[in-house]
């Protein structure tokens, strides 16, 4: 496992407890090439109105925090409006 994987996933062990509390999770799906880091919600996250402010604010922030390399976090089963 890269060393870039281990950071992202330490970033999200940071955060996974509070996705948790509200009955949601998240997971590591692929860091691309490009250093995209390719997310997907679960549980209560994945229907939360609040879940794009939840990726930006939180989980990106946290991920990037630790991995300033990363270009972009994205959830791959977030639906934009």
């Amino acid at each position: 496992m890269s060393d870039l994987v281990l950071r992202v996933e330490r970033a999200l062990e940071q955060i996974r407890p509070y996705l948790q509390t509200d009955g949601g999770n998240v997971v590591l799906v692929e860091i691309t090439d490009d250093n995209i880091v390719k997310l997907e919600l679960q549980g209560a996250c994945k229907s939360c109105s609040m879940s794009m402010m939840t990726m930006k604010a939180g989980i990106e922030d946290s991920i990037k925090r630790i991995a300033p390399e990363v270009t972009d976090v994205v959830a791959i089963n977030l639906e934009t409006v």
